[in-house]
C-alpha cells in the first residue's frame, strides 16, 4: 500500500530548495509498506546486503552483511528473514551492538552485477539465535545510475570472516586514504528521530570523493531521484555513516562524523555534472576491518552515468 505522507519536514525543505518539489512528489508514488512481488525473488537471489544502524550514542553506521544465496527470506511481503547460519559473521562490526539497542534500520538490496536496488527500511529483532526478522515499514527501487557492475561469488565452506584485523582511529592515514581515493562505490546511512534509517549508494569514477584534510571529505551530489532521503535526513540530522569496500582485498572502511550540505557552490570542473551540489563529512572516527566478509568480485564495467573527472581517472 502507498505511504500517505512518504517525506518528513526535511526531505521537503530540500526538495523545494532545489527546485523539484513536483518531481519528488510523483517519484513518491513507488513508495510502499510492502514488498512488491518481483521484489521477493530478487532479495532471495543476493548475497550481499547493506545496513544502516545507530549505536547507543545515535551514531549512524553503514554496515555491510554478506551470506551464501538465500541467506535472505521472504515468505511474507512485509517481511525479510535473515538465516544466520549462512552469513559471513564480522563480530567486530557495530551492526551487531546497534540492533540490541536500536530496532530501527534502513537496508540496500544491491545486485552490482545488474545494477538493481531496493530500498528496505524498518524494524529489525532477533527471532531466536539463528535468525533475524525485518518487519518492512517502508520500500521502493531505485534507479541504476552511478552502479559500477561487478559479479560477486562466495565460499560455500566458511562463514565466518577469516583473520579479520582491525584497526581504529580518528585521522585517515595512507591506508585510508588509499581505499577512498581509489573507490568507484560507497554506501551511506543516515536517519530521521521519527522515521527512522535510511541506507543509499553512491558510485562515480575513481576519484570522485575528495580527501579535503585527514578528517574532511567532499562528495558531488549528483542528479539522482529527487526525493533527497540522505540530504533529507542530513537537514535534520547530520549525524552520518560511510562504508567504503576494497572489492580486490574485501577490506572494509567505515566512517562516521557530520555530513554538511554545500549549495550553489562553483563547479568550474563539472564535478557535479551540473547539479553545484556538494555535500562534506566531517570525520569523527573509521573502522577499518581486514578481510571483513568472504565475497570475491570481479569487475565488469563502469556506469555510463558516471560524470568524467578533469584528472586522471585510476582505471
Amino acid at each position: 500500500m502507498r505511504i500517505e505522507k512518504p517525506f518528513h519536514e526535511g526531505e521537503l525543505r530540500v526538495q523545494e530548495r532545489a527546485g523539484v518539489s513536483g518531481e519528488g512528489e510523483r517519484n513518491s508514488n513507488m513508495i510502499t509498506d510492502t514488498l512488491i512481488k518481483g521484489a521477493l525473488r530478487f532479495i532471495e537471489q543476493q548475497n550481499m546486503v547493506i545496513f544502516g544502524s545507530l549505536d547507543r550514542d545515535n551514531n549512524v553506521w553503514a554496515s555491510v552483511l554478506s551470506g551464501q544465496t538465500g541467506f535472505m527470506m521472504t515468505a511474507m511481503e512485509q517481511r525479510v528473514t535473515f538465516d544466520l547460519t549462512k552469513i559471513t559473521h564480522n563480530n567486530d562490526d557495530p551492526l551487531w551492538s546497534n540492533i540490541e539497542n536500536h530496532s530501527q534500520v534502513g537496508m540496500l538490496v544491491i545486485d552490482l552485477g545488474t545494477r538493481r536496488r531496493l530500498r528496505i527500511n524498518g524494524r529489525i529483532r532477533v527471532s531466536d539465535q539463528l535468525r533475524l526478522e525485518l518487519e518492512v515499514q517502508e520500500t521502493y527501487p531505485n534507479c541504476p545510475k552511478y552502479i559500477q557492475r561487478r559479479h560477486s561469488t562466495i565460499s560455500k565452506k566458511t562463514t565466518r570472516a577469516v583473520n579479520a584485523q582491525k584497526r581504529q582511529g580518528q585521522f585517515l592515514g595512507k591506508d585510508q586514504c588509499d581505499i577512498i581515493t581509489k573507490a568507484d562505490t560507497f554506501f551511506v546511512a543516515s536517519a530521521h528521530t521519527d522515521r527512522g534509517v535510511d541506507v543509499s549508494h553512491r558510485g562515480g569514477d575513481p576519484g570522485f570523493v575528495r580527501i579535503l584534510d585527514n578528517v574532511t571529505l567532499r562528495i558531488p551530489d549528483y542528479l539522482g531521484n529527487s526525493m533527497f532521503n540522505t540530504l533529507g535526513n542530513f537537514a535534520v540530522n547530520p549525524r552520518a555513516g560511510l562504508i567504503f569496500i576494497d572489492f580486490n582485498s574485501g577490506t572494509s572502511l567505515q566512517l562516521i562524523g557530520r555530513a554538511e550540505t554545500l549549495w550553489d557552490q562553483h563547479d568550474p570542473d563539472q564535478e557535479t555534472a551540473g547539479s553545484k551540489r556538494f555535500w562534506q563529512l566531517h570525520i569523527e572516527s573509521w573502522l577499518q576491518i581486514e578481510r571483513a566478509h568472504n565475497l570475491q568480485w570481479s569487475f565488469l564495467d563502469y556506469s555510463s552515468y558516471n560524470p568524467s573527472l578533469n584528472d586522471d581517472k585510476i582505471r
